[in-house]
């Protein structure tokens, strides 16, 4: 069993950054990959990019690649997700996850879940 928080969503201006964190608890935490996906009002969920459990390659979608950075510390079992040039349209609920998988990208691929956290962007 894993268990996931994140924290560290919030309200910004467009243009500013946000450093999300997910702290992860349980056996074997650091054996698994971690992915962040986001939901806004009104539309599915979305991958957004994921880790894999060493913490040397990753996996970004092309929508927020530039501007987003996965990294992990498994001495602190956290995933940070550093967003910057944030845009009204990164508005949504930020979900981390934990897979088995080496690199996923579908929800499918992952069995744990945190409840989440807002980000907001105002124009």
């Amino acid at each position: 069993q894993v268990q996931l928080v994140e924290s560290g969503g919030g309200l910004v201006q467009a243009g500013g950054s946000l450093r999300l964190s997910c702290a992860a608890s349980g056996r074997s935490v650091t054996s698994y990959a971690i992915g962040w996906f986001r939901q806004a009002p009104g539309k599915d969920r979305e991958f957004v990019t994921a880790i894999n459990w060493q913490g040397d390659n990753s996996y970004t979608v092309s929508s927020v690649k530039g501007r987003f950075t996965i990294s992990r510390d498994n001495a602190k079992n956290t995933v940070y997700l550093q967003m910057n040039s944030l845009v009204p349209e990164d508005t949504a609920v930020y979900y981390c996850a934990a897979s088995t998988y080496y690199l996923a990208a579908r929800g499918v691929e992952y069995d744990y879940w945190g409840q989440g956290t807002q980000v907001t962007v105002s124009s």
